[in-house]
């Protein structure tokens, strides 16, 4: 609560560079900006600013930007006066306390829909109200706000503001009435337009208490919800005693912020411009977040996957769809289904030939042993008649001698047959290992024919030629050997043909290899150039480095010399108040006159400071963009380097 309360003075720190980043980082957080301190003389070229008795001169350096009611605190912080010989105090230009006049955006001339005259809605309105009073150890009656007196509703009424700001200042010696919207305006009550000051007199009438006791709930239902917000630690608390040591929130970071300012703001208090010592407690607390190894090792993982998901995508976008490379696959499973269908066919049809050959293989070895049988028979026959044939010596030697002679003439053809039979089982086996070896090669030439893609169909303009060859071994024509187109006519044209288009597609792949070789070759030496022009880009971002480093030296001896040229002018008028005193109104002008001197130099300082910073935040904006766009340009030509 402690610490809430310290917060509530300033609440929110001003996004910088237009909202492109709100994320404070130690390199870039060096002090509060200079824009939100005000000259002891006012702003300049700029009127009087209101003025209220018993106040701190000096207010808050930023503007608020967190509007939500909750985290508002209508009081200033004990702290930051500045050493003034005067008791006024100049209103905040940003106005972040409370507020005198109207609510902004017409707030507070909105339409109350609230059933307040509900005499249900009034009696659950005040359960509540006296319950949140009880609950935060206010001893009230419970009939209190039922025939309310003015002193009663002062009393309620304090109470509920105090609950939500407990420093807000009270005075119990003026009348409630005109300490009565001051606290609804810096708490933002929608519907302040419509109280009217006259019902604070008589709370209690039937005119007036209806919105009163709207006014005494919404203040019970606001401290409700901030005691539950307070309590609820949400990161939007801005309490950086619950940021852990690795986060990536940026409600983490404001909190972390929100301490650096206050810190410097409690600095800048005391008339210090400098502040290194927040700096560096800032620094080490987000050295803790950058020098961990694992945020490091996780950072180079997620950037590796982060790569890998890139180049997957890219070889996606680059590759055709997979539907087409589907389609391809069925194409070519049909053309592979097709050829393997004629290969099953001839395989069938040389089945069929093998066992129509065995066929009449078979039925001619029968024939052959029904005429064996038939020739013994004969022969036993012949046997038979010559033995009951009567001859005579004569024609038994003439016999025998002829049956010698053909005996001779038989062993002799039997000689000749059998080296006939011979000679046609050596040409059988010569003939069966040809014909084997021309099956093998036909095999060989159909394999090849189908490895090639040259298998039926053809791609076109060839897909009417079969260039399949059959061996017939059982034909008796040698012509009829090979089934299928002519070798000379149709088959050697057609390889030809092929063999030149595939020659043609080959010098054409070639040709476009050469192509990306010299387009590789070009892009490497644009890198090089590249990197020469980045080297070249570097010096130059060195030198303005350097020339930006020296502007702020040259800036930082005029301020300097500046402050002492403003120290020597206020001794002057210290001196020229003391003379005044002593010498009266002669004096008078002179004083003035040195207090004008002094504004125009704190101006001068003040503008010389902006200047400076402005130089120096542009000049480090666009050296960081610059390299930003260096870096993007050589990661996409090493992209596309890397892709070709």
């Amino acid at each position: 609560m402690t610490d809430f309360g310290r917060r509530s003075a300033m609440q929110s720190v001003v996004e910088p560079n237009n909202g492109r980043s709100n994320i404070p980082l130690p390199s870039t957080i060096k002090k509060p900006t200079p824009h939100g301190r005000m000259s002891m003389a006012g702003p300049a070229l700029r009127g009087p600013m209101p003025q209220v008795p018993g106040t701190n001169p000096r207010l808050s350096m930023m503007r608020s930007q967190n509007l939500n009611p909750l985290l508002q605190s209508a009081s200033k912080p004990g702290f930051g006066r500045t050493p003034m010989h005067n008791n006024t105090r100049r209103g905040s230009m940003w106005a972040g306390g409370a507020q005198i006049g109207p609510l902004p955006g017409g707030q507070g001339s909105a339409k109350d829909t609230r059933p307040l005259r509900d005499k249900q809605f009034q009696a659950r309105m005040r359960q509540d109200i006296v319950t949140w009073l009880l609950s935060n150890g206010y001893d009230v009656p419970p009939q209190i706000l039922q025939n309310v007196s003015n002193k009663d509703f002062r009393s309620v009424f304090e109470r509920l503001v105090t609950l939500l700001d407990s420093s807000w200042p009270f005075e119990l010696d003026r009348r409630l009435e005109e300490q009565f919207l001051q606290p609804l305006r810096a708490l933002r009550y929608p519907y302040v337009g419509q109280i009217d000051l006259k019902w604070i007199v008589t709370p209690a009438t039937p005119h007036s208490w209806p919105h009163l006791l709207g006014v005494l709930h919404w203040l019970a239902e606001t401290g409700r919800m901030r005691m539950h917000y307070v309590d609820s630690d949400d990161v939007t608390l801005q309490n950086s005693s619950v940021v852990p040591e690795q986060f990536d929130d940026i409600n983490h970071h404001e909190a972390l912020a929100m301490d650096h300012y206050i810190a410097s703001y409690a600095v800048f208090l005391e008339g210090k411009d400098a502040f290194p010592e927040q700096e560096r407690i800032l620094e080490e607390r987000y050295g803790k977040l950058v020098k961990d190894g694992q945020v490091v090792a996780e950072l180079d993982e997620s950037k590796e996957q982060s790569m890998q998901v890139q180049n997957e995508l890219e070889m996606l976008t680059e590759s055709p769809a997979p539907i087409e490379k589907l389609k391809e696959d069925f194409a070519r499973i049909k053309r592979d289904k097709a050829k393997f269908e004629e290969i099953l066919r001839r395989c069938e049809h040389q089945k069929e030939k093998r066992i129509k050959f065995l066929e009449r293989e078979t039925a001619e070895l029968a024939n052959a042993v029904s005429s064996l049988e038939k020739l013994q028979a004969e022969k036993q026959r012949l046997a038979d008649v010559v033995k009951v044939q009567n001859l005579t010596p004569e024609e038994v030697i003439r016999m025998n001698t002829e049956h010698e002679t053909l005996s001779r003439d038989v062993e002799t053809l039997k000689h000749k047959i059998a080296e006939t039979n011979q000679a046609v089982v050596k040409l059988e086996v010569s003939l069966t290992r040809k014909v084997s070896d021309a099956e093998e090669a036909l095999d060989l030439y159909n394999n090849l024919l189908s490895n090639l893609g040259l298998f039926p169909p053809l791609p076109p303009p060839l897909e009417e030629i079969d260039l399949t060859l059959d061996l017939n071994s059982a034909a008796a024509n040698p012509q009829n050997l090979l089934s299928g187109p002519d070798i000379r006519v149709v088959v050697k044209p057609t390889l030809s043909k092929v063999a030149e288009i595939k020659r043609t597609e080959r010098a054409l792949v070639e040709s476009e290899r050469i192509k990306v070789d010299d387009e590789l070759d070009q892009l490497t030496l644009e890198c090089e150039n590249m990197d020469e022009e980045v080297m070249e880009i570097s010096n130059k971002v060195n030198g303005l480095s350097d020339q930006a480093d020296e502007l702020r030296e040259v800036a930082q001896q005029e301020a300097l010399v500046s402050n002492a040229e403003a120290s020597r002018l206020e001794r002057d008028l210290a001196q020229a108040r003391t003379s005044a005193m002593a010498n009266g109104v002669g004096v008078k002008s002179r004083m003035q006159a040195l207090q004008i001197a002094y504004r125009e130099q704190v101006d001068k300082v003040n503008r010389l400071k902006d200047e400076t910073m402005r130089a120096i935040i542009k000049n480090s904006s666009d050296i960081f963009m610059f390299k930003e766009e260096v870096s993007k340009q050589l990661k996409h030509l090493r992209d596309v380097a890397e892709a070709n």
